[in-house]
């Protein structure tokens, strides 16, 4: 049987840099099991912080390191760079074209963001994961936040605002603050729309504390949300499939910090994970079902992990947000999710190829067929 070959990108341009590393030295690992070695035959792409991408031994060298790949600078190199980002050039390595299917893991901004999907998908080769709309619709938090609502989904209350309302105006500027302690109160969440990873995140109680929040968050992004503040607990739910999606079991974060912070969620020891998370039943099933729907509210496909808030108090569960290309090493809660539903994490990754494959193959005849 003639193996698949699959492009493993990872790296990329964002801050997530070094987490794209290891969810793809993961990955790299279940394709080489020996349930998938016969199947499957890896090709690793590097995307290095400064764009360049790069296959053959450095990628496989990024791999077997787990570090980012330090290349060497000289003025000659760093003129190549600056007139290909200055031109719009993008130059690939012409082991792109032996691709069969490709493994897109790149987190964060340019890599889930449906940027990375739109240059595949010009490629018309399958890939792993959301397109562009479910991708960009994803990342977005404001777009996301809308979509849910068409989708009847609930969720906390929430005001979108974009960097010029904070920035340009002084005199506006109060108001809008007056505005957001009337409809939100404190304490109140200030979060960028486009970062993952908490980046940017503030949780406020404070006039001035809002104000530096929005400010700062301005400074990350031109769009900004503001979401009330409740005591939850912080439950996950992990998806797979294309149009007809399935849930896993769900997952609690446990942490003693005051949130889910950027601290929190990379500093080991610091949060914990409880799966299945002890919940009811009844909380259970509603997670799984609103996870599904939001899944198919923004026209994911392939995986995601759903984020809800559950207010044990009242009962009540609202959807926090979704991740489209969630961690994906051997102790993120994606995987592990989906482990303690049965799918080991050899088989999770060839479903999510044999997914991409699928998905392709949809849309190619339906292509056709127009």
């Amino acid at each position: 049987m003639t193996k698949l070959r699959v492009g493993l990108l990872f790296g990329g341009r964002s801050g997530e840099h070094e987490v794209s590393i290891s969810s793809a030295r993961a990955i790299a690992r279940a394709l080489t099991t020996e349930q998938n070695t016969g199947k499957y035959e890896i090709l690793p792409f590097y995307i290095h912080k400064d764009g360049r991408w790069l296959a053959g031994d450095v990628p496989q060298q990024v791999l077997e390191s787990g570090t980012p790949l330090q290349l060497p600078s000289t003025p000659n190199d760093q003129l190549s760079v600056a007139k290909n980002q200055v031109l719009g050039r993008w130059q690939s390595p012409s082991q792109v074209a032996e691709v069969d299917v490709w493994f897109p893991i790149l987190h964060g901004p340019n890599g889930e963001d449906g940027t990375i999907q739109g240059l595949l998908t010009l490629m018309q080769v399958p890939f792993v994961g959301s397109g562009v709309l479910g991708s960009a619709v994803g990342m977005d938090k404001i777009a996301m936040k809308t979509a849910f609502a068409q989708a009847g989904l609930p969720q906390v209350k929430y005001k979108a605002l974009n960097r010029a309302q904070i920035w340009s105006n002084p005199c506006v500027f109060p108001k809008l603050c007056d505005e957001i302690e009337a409809t939100l109160g404190y304490p109140c969440f200030v979060k960028p729309a486009n970062l993952g990873s908490s980046v940017g995140i503030a949780k406020v109680r404070t006039r001035p504390e809002l104000e530096a929040a929005l400010d700062n968050a301005a400074s990350y992004d031109r769009r900004i949300i503001v979401e009330a503040g409740v005591v939850v607990r912080e439950l996950e739910c992990a998806v797979l499939g294309n149009d007809s999606p399935k849930a896993s079991v769900i997952g609690e974060i446990t942490y003693a910090s005051d949130y889910y912070d950027y601290d929190t969620k990379y500093t080991e020891g610091k949060a914990g994970l409880l799966i299945p998370a002890p919940v009811p039943e009844a909380v259970t099933r509603q997670i799984q079902e609103m996870a599904m729907r939001a899944f198919i509210a923004v026209d994911a496909a392939g995986l995601a992990r759903v984020d809800f808030f559950y207010v044990e108090a009242t009962g009540e569960v609202f959807i926090n947000e979704i991740n489209t290309l969630p961690g994906f090493t051997a102790t993120s809660m994606y995987p592990l999710l989906w482990a303690h539903s049965g799918v080991s994490f050899p088989q999770l990754v060839d479903r999510l190829i044999q997914l991409a494959l699928e998905r392709h193959s949809g849309s190619s005849t339906t292509q056709e067929e127009n």
